[in-house]
């Protein structure tokens, strides 16, 4: 089955990371380069990507075939998606365990869900 493993950033948790030394930053991406490799290694990895910041993205509306584009974020929240994973596990427990590897799950938030299977649906 397949999980989606969010990560979200909030101003304490990028304060955190602001305040690392560059050694401190450096070993931090180490550390998620291993994670990254380990998740390859065991054949569960589907994709990963670390999202730009929220101040970057474009909120898109559709109004009688026309799209409204306005910069920024959808709206104002405390925690904001900073990456996933999409991971093919065996169970939410398995998804679990990796999640709880993710850096932030110390001091951010990480969220597993299982992805939706569509099959069976009359489309």
């Amino acid at each position: 089955m397949k999980y989606l493993i969010l990560i979200y950033s909030n101003p304490q948790s990028r304060e955190i990371w602001n305040s690392f030394s560059r050694d401190q930053r450096a070993a931090g991406l180490r550390d998620y380069a291993a994670l990254h490799e380990s998740m390859v290694a065991s054949g569960e990895l589907i994709v990963s990507e670390a999202l730009a910041d929220p101040s970057l993205a474009k909120r898109v509306t559709s109004h009688e075939g026309q799209a409204l584009v306005t910069d920024g974020p959808y709206a104002e929240v405390k925690e904001y998606l900073a990456g996933f994973f999409l991971l093919e596990c065996p169970s939410m427990e398995r998804a679990v365990e990796q999640a709880a590897r993710i850096p932030e799950a110390a001091f951010g938030l990480v969220e597993v869900r299982p992805i939706m299977a569509l099959d069976g649906w009359d489309i």
